[in-house]
């Protein structure tokens, strides 16, 4: 990527995540759930816009982001915040709904959807915005718009230039390792049916929903 254009999106950020949140909630929505599980839940914008309409656990493994919705959601009844990884979950719990807007990446993918996939109650739906590694010719393809627009939007959004990003693009973050390719064949095996789309901003959707 040019570096004038590095410069462009560093001085305009947004968040490619918040972007598919409304996509989220649709889908959470749609499944009827009245639990749901935000694994990897940032300062809690996909939290803020789910608890209207059910029940939301927010799981932060980074203290400084968890603190940080701890307090945005202080004595609110519908809103719990655990400074926990998934790994610490309670092991007994299930959940109408899971999602996990770009945390599958920072996880073992196998292991993860497998447990995932238990958490769920019967009938529950998973729902993941995710990140993946560009291998192919299809990803060039999808990433040629997602470089001429990103600076478009930030612009658009955010046309003073910031001096650091905003609070909820702070915690840490990973590069993807595993390519859509391998992600599909992942989820075939440990959630049938699971319904995978690539998607603009280097981002792919997962939704499943948890047959018994």
């Amino acid at each position: 990527m040019p570096a004038w254009l590095n410069r462009v999106n560093r001085a305009h950020p947004w968040s490619h995540n918040d972007h598919y949140l409304g996509w989220v909630v649709r889908r959470v929505r749609a499944s009827g759930a009245r639990d749901v599980l935000d694994i990897g839940c940032g300062t809690g914008n996909l939290v803020a816009r789910l608890r209207g309409h059910c029940t939301v656990t927010g799981l932060e493994r980074d203290p400084a982001t968890a603190a940080v919705a701890t307090e945005r959601f202080r004595g609110d009844p519908a809103v719990r915040i655990l400074p926990v990884d998934f790994a610490d979950r309670d092991p007994d719990a299930r959940w109408d709904a899971i999602t996990l807007v770009a945390v599958l990446h920072h996880l073992p993918l196998d292991a993860t959807l497998r447990a995932l996939r238990g958490t769920l109650a019967p009938g529950g739906r998973l729902v993941v915005v995710g990140c993946h590694r560009d291998a192919t010719a299809a990803d060039a393809l999808t990433r040629l718009p997602a470089v001429l627009l990103n600076p478009v939007i930030g612009l658009l959004r955010h046309p003073a230039r910031a001096t650091e990003p905003p609070p909820h693009m702070r915690a840490p973050v990973a590069e993807p390792t595993q390519t859509l390719a391998e992600i599909r064949a992942v989820a075939a095996r440990e959630l049938p049916g699971a319904r995978i789309r690539r998607r603009l901003f280097w981002r792919y959707t997962l939704v499943y929903d948890h047959r018994v």
